[in-house]
Formats: C-alpha cells, structure tokens, sequence
C-alpha cells in the first residue's frame, strides 16, 4: 500500500470512499449511510498515512491496532480497506449478504485486519484500554487507536473504559469521537445530551483535542501528533457532517441507518463526482488502480 503525503491526495481519497461506500451500500440495499460518508476523511487520515500497518500481513506484530467500536458505520471501514490492499475492490458488492464476510458488523475471525468483532455499542473503548494496557507492561510501541460514536456514549460501559484509561495514564491509547450529534432516535443533544463532552473528558484525565473531521489538514495534523501524544489518553473529538458529500443526506439523522435506493445513489454519486471533478486535476492519473467502483448495471 502507497502511503498518501499530500491533502489533495488524501482528499481525493476520501471522495473515492465516499463513492465507494454509496455503490455498496445500494448494491446491498440496507445499511448506514450518514455515519460512513461523514467518517471518510478519518478513516483516509488513518489506513493511508498515520496507522503502522500493513495489508499484505495483517497479523503484524508491530501494527497499530485500530478497533471500530460503532460497528455499524464498517461500509466506510470495508471500502477503506479495500481500497488499502486487504481485499479485492468486487468483493464490495457482496456487502451484508449471506455468507460474505462484510458483515453488517465487523466480525474478527471473518476478515483479515479487523481487531475486533462489534455488535454491542459502547464496548470498543474498553477493548482498546486492555490492548494498550497490555502494550504498555510489556513497554511495546504499538499505539491502539479507537473510533467511537457520540451517541454509544449513552452507554455506561464506555465512561468505565474512560475512568479506567485514565487512572492508568494509557498515552498510547488514542480515541476518536465522531461527533455528528445523530443517532438512530434523533439528535444526541434530545435523547442524551453529551455537551461539554471536552470538559467531561477533561475532569476523567485525558487529554483533548477538537477538530473538524471533515478538514482533512486538521484530521492529519490531529493524528500525527496523537502519535506523541504523553502523559494520559487522549481523545480527539471530531466534529463531523453525517452524511457529508451527499446534499440530501446531511445533517439529517433519518439517513442514519438507511441506504439510498437507486435514484438517490445516482444523485450522491453525481454530487460526489463534481466535487472530485472541481478538485482532483489529473489524480486518478497517477492511480489508476484506486478508480472507484460504480453501481452495477441491473440486466
């Protein structure tokens, strides 16, 4: 796998992601539409330039560990992956069918560089706190990196993880908090309001940072320093736009759990492609084998 440098390069990326994730989501004709686009500029900034991993062996043993504890955004996991070398690209077409191995929630023992199998929200942060915990007795320099949801933070399990994290000062954990403020019931601030998250994170002896999660230069500047990152866990609290790219689908916390069905799917990728258009120059030139898939013409 190439390792992405330049912003515009990762960007471009990010809006092949986003394609990626539209075909597949429509092709399978169910799955979470909001949270997969919002998240493709971290997932980029992650599989394409900061994460020590290698797709070619994905039981490394000096990999970073990177655990998805809100399983249910994985169709931008999966195409991340794919397009980072784990699997074959067509493989995305059997998205959430039966006996495909991208499954609806990311199962371990299925695919090749998943960490964890999900399913329960609000367990992934404790999982990443005993994985770095581990690597911290055994003075290892793997870091443990953990995507989570805003609205799993409801859960009681993950402030557990939180106090636990920090009474231990685990500086080689790095969490991730995709704050879009949706969920499947509506906005998180009406079902349970999470705000001063920082603050909140703060007083549990972590360290903190807030950036914009869809800026991919502050995504990449977060996740380099968070590599040096001392002291105490640190959690970067990503504001991002669920359903960001697709005009119809964001902000809007009804896409939360809902694919596009064939009209719409044309319409995010007409949307999706001008950006890449306006932005890319001749990018898909100098990688070729990153074109995005495209929905299958139905016989």
């Amino acid at each position: 796998m190439k390792k992405l440098n330049k912003i515009k390069d990762l960007q471009m990326m990010a809006d092949v992601i986003r394609e990626d994730i539209i075909s597949s989501l429509l092709e399978a004709k169910s799955g979470h539409s909001a949270g997969p686009l919002g998240l493709a500029e971290l997932f980029t900034g992650l599989y394409f330039n900061v994460l020590k991993h290698n797709p070619k062996k994905p039981k490394w043993e000096g990999r970073d560990r990177f655990i998805l504890s809100n399983g249910h955004v994985c169709p931008g996991l999966y195409v991340t992956m794919a397009n980072a070398g784990y699997f074959p690209k067509k493989e995305l077409w059997t998205l959430r069918k039966f006996g495909s191995r991208l499954q609806g929630h990311p199962h371990r023992s299925a695919l090749p560089g998943l960490e964890t199998t999900s399913g329960p929200l609000g367990s992934g942060l404790s999982q990443g706190a005993g994985m770095a915990l581990s690597f911290q007795r055994d003075n290892k320099k793997n870091k443990v990196f953990v995507m989570c949801g805003d609205g799993e933070q409801d859960e009681g399990n993950h402030w557990e993880a939180v106090m636990f994290a920090g009474k231990h000062k685990l500086s080689n954990l790095i969490a991730i908090t995709d704050r879009n403020y949706i969920q499947i019931d509506g906005n998180t601030e009406d079902v349970m309001p999470l705000d001063p998250l920082d603050e909140k994170y703060k007083a549990f002896n972590w360290n903190v940072v807030t950036i914009d999660g869809n800026n991919m230069k502050q995504v990449l500047n977060a996740l380099q320093k968070a590599r040096k990152n001392k002291n105490r866990p640190l959690m970067i609290i990503a504001n991002t736009v669920p359903g960001k790219g697709v005009d119809f689908m964001e902000n809007k916390f009804e896409w939360h759990g809902k694919p596009p069905n064939p009209e719409e799917a044309e319409l995010a990728l007409e949307e999706i492609h001008a950006h890449e258009i306006k932005e890319r120059g001749d990018w898909f030139k100098q990688h070729q084998k990153l074109k995005p898939l495209h929905p299958k013409k139905k016989k």
